[in-house]
């Protein structure tokens, strides 16, 4: 189930980047190839978070607990997809006031 909404999310990002090169008048093929790298990473992005969430932040390493590689991939990668955004005149699309907010995190809940 989570699979179809993550597609459904992504189909609506692409539409709403595209949107904004129209808007913007920008076009050619390398355009969109970036908007279709920034959608690789907004997969990949999503796999290391669910890794985050099923592993936890700590992972078992050859000489004992060691922090998730995946944290380090993940800031990595949202930095990648804010450079591909920036390249191409864009921002992130500010948040629908129908879809449900995330609940807040802190540290307690690490515990």
């Amino acid at each position: 189930m989570a699979k179809i909404k993550r597609e459904t999310l992504r189909k609506r990002i692409e539409k709403d980047l595209r949107n904004q090169l129209s808007e913007k008048k920008i076009v050619g093929n390398h355009y969109e190839d970036l908007v279709q790298d920034y959608l690789s990473l907004w997969d990949l992005k999503c796999n290391l978070i669910e890794d985050i969430e099923t592993n936890g932040i700590k992972v078992t390493g050859m000489h004992g607990p060691k922090s998730n590689p995946s944290i380090n991939d993940l800031h990595k990668t949202n930095d990648r997809m804010l450079k591909i955004l920036d390249a191409l005149s864009l921002e992130a699309s500010p948040e629908e006031k129908n879809s449900p907010s995330k609940p807040k995190r802190s540290a307690k809940d690490l515990v």
